[in-house]
């Protein structure tokens, strides 16, 4: 049974005792755990750690939480490799509910007052991370060997990155949310490309015969762009893999 790595949290608070007190019990809890006393240090550790959750103070010596939660929801601010959509949880020893709207503002997932009690502040990091799990799960397409990333626009056959251009994603990933249907053209038409009058174009049939010769090579036992004939499109993955 393949077992999933602990989560990683980091910690951002410039009071020691509370990093040692936090660092102690999540590693306890069986997460991992790095903590930083700065934004500047918070920012590098983003980058090198890749947290599943942060924990946030509002208050540090080198600029503010609120500030570094805007710029963790902006990838163009930091210029790092890491999930701008980590959960965010701000810690802070203000309550007003000024600061409350404030911090969901930037883009903070919840808000726990200091003094915390550890317990709800386990509950809290436990609840963001099961709705990251989830989200991340809705934003990705798996059939047979093809998968769609839909959050990074990534897809990939037997592991095997693809490249497609804006219109042969939309088109895949419309096919691929229903792998049993037969798509009609005119549907296919008016979803990817915004057409309301289907007329004499090619432009469908172009895009699916490209998209099918960019999957081809990668998984030879399957047709995934299957063409049924006076109707419209399916992905033919499902069909192929039972005949197998």
């Amino acid at each position: 049974m393949q077992h999933l790595a602990p989560p990683v949290v980091l910690v951002v608070d410039d009071e020691p005792h509370i990093l040692s007190f936090l660092e102690e019990n999540l590693l306890s809890d069986d997460f991992r755990v790095h903590v930083a006393g700065s934004v500047a240090q918070a920012r590098s550790k983003l980058n090198a750690y890749q947290p599943d959750v942060v924990l946030l103070d509002v208050g540090l010596p080198d600029g503010n939480g609120f500030d570094l939660c805007r710029e963790i929801r902006s990838q163009d601010a930091l210029h790092v490799r890491f999930d701008p959509e980590v959960p965010v949880i701000m810690l802070t020893a203000r309550g007003e509910h000024v600061d409350l709207l404030r911090g969901f503002q930037r883009g903070a997932d919840d808000f726990v007052p200091k003094p915390f009690h550890y317990p709800e502040l386990l509950a809290r990091i436990s609840a963001v991370l099961r709705r990251a799990r989830d989200s991340r799960e809705r934003d990705v397409l798996q059939v047979a060997s093809l998968n769609i990333d839909m959050t990074s626009r990534e897809v990939r056959v037997n592991g095997t990155p693809v490249s497609l251009s804006s219109k042969e994603f939309l088109l895949l990933v419309t096919l691929a949310r229903d792998p049993r249907r037969v798509f009609r053209k005119q549907e296919l038409l008016a979803t990817v490309w915004g057409y309301q009058s289907t007329g004499a174009t090619r432009t469908l049939d172009s895009h699916a015969s490209r998209l099918r010769r960019k999957l081809r090579p990668l998984d030879v036992e399957r047709e995934y762009i299957d063409n049924v004939w006076g109707v419209g499109y399916r992905l033919a993955a499902i069909e192929a893999e039972g005949a197998a």
